[in-house]
């Protein structure tokens, strides 16, 4: 447990001056973080674990995993950098339901205004096909396949080769439409088996079919704009839909319907394509466009290639244990 209280005092970040997480939090304050004891003991007096629930009353979800890649870059488009990541267009409107309706809280609409009224925007394959975003760039990539992963880990690095500087490109906003999975797409053509449907063997088979290249990425609607930041602190991930920095291998994406960001959570499932068991205490500081359900979760594997490869790999069944605060709890109850 002591491993997780670097992300657990970044929950309290966000957390401390709301009512109910504002007594835990201030007793974080005085625990001895490299005591495993005190530790324990802080996680057993605040909080009452819940078991999350599917819909349908089962218990085990799937769990995958994301990380930081690092890919190299351009400020301008030269030689190999002829793939561009944008930032967010003018035109796009993002209302918050839960504004409107409580109940709709966590929801939000994306879309355009065209002639007075609010539609759809437009899909991957219409912002390509149609270059409407022509003048959104932020920065020009080398490879496009690993521009579109990008889009689905939802931030990442970009080493800028003319001034040797490391920049961050962080989530800004998303077109709307749902993320649909290409590896899924790929097993309903019979051109991959579910087993071979990882980040890995989908690369692979770009490489492969590089003239299908523009079709697969189409069959994700979702498009992701970024933002630039400086990268202060190197050993910090990046801040996730709670506002804190990710830990690697202790924060995880959950869906915000179901799990309230920065609550601890306990998570029962196994390796990265392997039957070793992995069960630790994560902290719900982030969501995603394909993390929908209660016991749902993807799990931040950090910065790098190693990592890449965790996350690639990982798509292994779970449970969860939601801890919420014990005031909260007994409400609940």
């Amino acid at each position: 447990m002591r491993q997780s209280w670097p992300a657990m005092l970044a929950s309290c970040e966000a957390l401390s001056k709301r009512a109910e997480w504002s007594a835990v939090c201030s007793a974080a304050a005085s625990v001895n973080a490299g005591d495993e004891r005190s530790v324990r003991a802080f996680y057993e007096s605040q909080f009452i674990p819940h078991q999350l629930r599917n819909l349908d009353g089962s218990i085990q979800g799937m769990v995958t995993g994301y990380y930081e890649p690092l890919l190299k870059g351009s400020r301008t488009r030269s030689g190999p950098f002829q793939t561009a990541l944008y930032r967010t267009p003018e035109d796009l409107l993002t209302i918050d339901l839960g504004a409107l309706y409580p109940e709709l809280k966590n929801m939000r609409l994306r879309g355009r205004l065209a002639a007075n009224k609010i539609v759809p925007y437009p899909s991957r394959a219409e912002l390509m096909q149609q270059n409407l975003l022509v003048g959104k760039e932020l920065l020009w990539v080398d490879d496009a396949v690993e521009a579109f992963f990008l889009q689905v880990q939802g931030s990442g690095r970009v080493f800028i080769e003319s001034t040797r500087e490391t920049v961050r490109v962080a989530y800004a906003d998303q077109n709307g439409h749902p993320y649909r999975s290409i590896g899924r797409y790929l097993v309903d053509k019979g051109e991959l088996t579910l087993d071979q449907a990882s980040m890995q063997g989908i690369k692979a088979w770009v490489a492969a079919n590089p003239a299908r290249r523009q079709e697969l990425l189409n069959a994700n609607p979702s498009f992701v704009f970024f933002r630039e930041e400086k990268i202060t602190d190197p050993a910090k991930g990046p801040k996730g839909a709670l506002g804190v920095p990710l830990t690697a291998q202790r924060s995880i994406a959950v869906d915000p319907q179901f799990v309230s960001l920065g609550a601890p959570v306990f998570l029962s499932t196994t390796q990265p394509n392997a039957a070793q068991p992995l069960r630790r205490l994560m902290l719900a500081q982030d969501t995603g466009g394909a993390i929908r359900n209660p016991v749902r979760a993807d799990l931040f594997w950090g910065f790098g290639a190693e990592a890449g490869e965790l996350a690639g790999r990982m798509k292994q069944p779970g449970q969860m244990w939601v801890l919420l605060p014990r005031t909260l709890a007994l409400q609940t109850n």
